[in-house]
């Protein structure tokens, strides 16, 4: 397996396949780098360096007692980003994977960035407050927290329905796609998927839209039942300099699985531009 080892010796597990010009991938919760797979090979078929990571605390990488946080993973992104000596890069963030994408960029610039997609991003902030009234409240995120605690096998079994939109008329999602969610939910560490929960939902991530300084291009299925469109994709549109937002009609939170077709060209598309 190739892993690079972070400054704090947490243990980081990557992919990396194809050659050309770099695309960096980061996953959701409580996913890891498998999420990406499809999306990863249509690219690298089409001559694309395609690298994913699987995030503290989930997959394979070391599941650290401390340093689950936003901060830390965008600090872990950055030391991948410079091991691997990458530059001109693509970063593509899905849900919390957006948040990590966003928070690199505030922390760390865009010296290496040439574009960035947030696909079903949490960004710019999912939780209810006096300055973000069209957010999710606390109790929402203490339910996730208390499900997980409690059974997170059966709670990650029972995500996927609303994940994928399988509770909708018509919907077609296999119980091979579920399964796979629920495999890669449970390779993760407990203590680092609850600490993760308070990371995707309580950080305000408006400072950091604003830096961004590159092409971004913002995707987002209009029935997201985790991350809901109004507070996540539309805001971030605002904030974001130049940004184009797409809009998938009828597509659930898990698009990388369920549109991934679509996503696929629009992804190459927005690369290639």
């Amino acid at each position: 397996m190739s892993t690079i080892t972070t400054r704090d010796g947490t243990e980081i597990y990557y992919k990396d396949w194809g050659s050309g010009t770099p695309v960096v991938f980061c996953h959701g919760w409580p996913l890891n780098s498998d999420a990406w797979e499809s999306q990863m090979v249509f690219l690298a078929s089409h001559g694309y360096r395609c690298i994913a990571h699987d995030r503290r605390g989930h997959g394979r990488s070391g599941q650290p007692w401390d340093g689950n946080d936003m901060d830390t993973y965008a600090d872990d992104l950055s030391y991948l980003i410079e091991k691997l000596e990458l530059n001109r890069v693509a970063l593509v963030g899905h849900s919390t994977g957006g948040g990590e994408v966003a928070r690199y960029i505030g922390r760390h610039g865009t010296r290496h960035v040439a574009k960035a997609v947030l696909l079903g991003s949490v960004t710019p902030l999912m939780l209810k407050t006096a300055a973000n009234p069209g957010g999710l409240p606390i109790q929402a995120f203490d339910d996730i927290r208390a499900g997980v605690a409690a059974d997170r096998s059966q709670f990650f079994k029972d995500l996927t329905t609303p994940f994928y939109g399988a509770n909708r008329p018509g919907a077609k999602v296999s119980q091979g796609v579920r399964d796979a969610f629920w495999f890669q939910g449970m390779q993760g560490g407990l203590k680092n998927e609850l600490d993760c929960i308070k990371a995707f939902s309580e950080t305000d991530f408006t400072e950091d839209l604003k830096k961004f300084d590159m092409p971004t291009l913002i995707i987002h299925g209009d029935d997201d039942q985790i991350v809901p469109i109004n507070a996540s994709a539309h805001a971030a549109a605002k904030l974001i300099r130049n940004a184009t937002l797409k809009i998938f009609k009828g597509a659930p939170h898990g698009i990388a699985d369920t549109h991934k077709d679509q996503l696929n060209a629009e992804l190459l598309s927005f690369l290639k531009s």
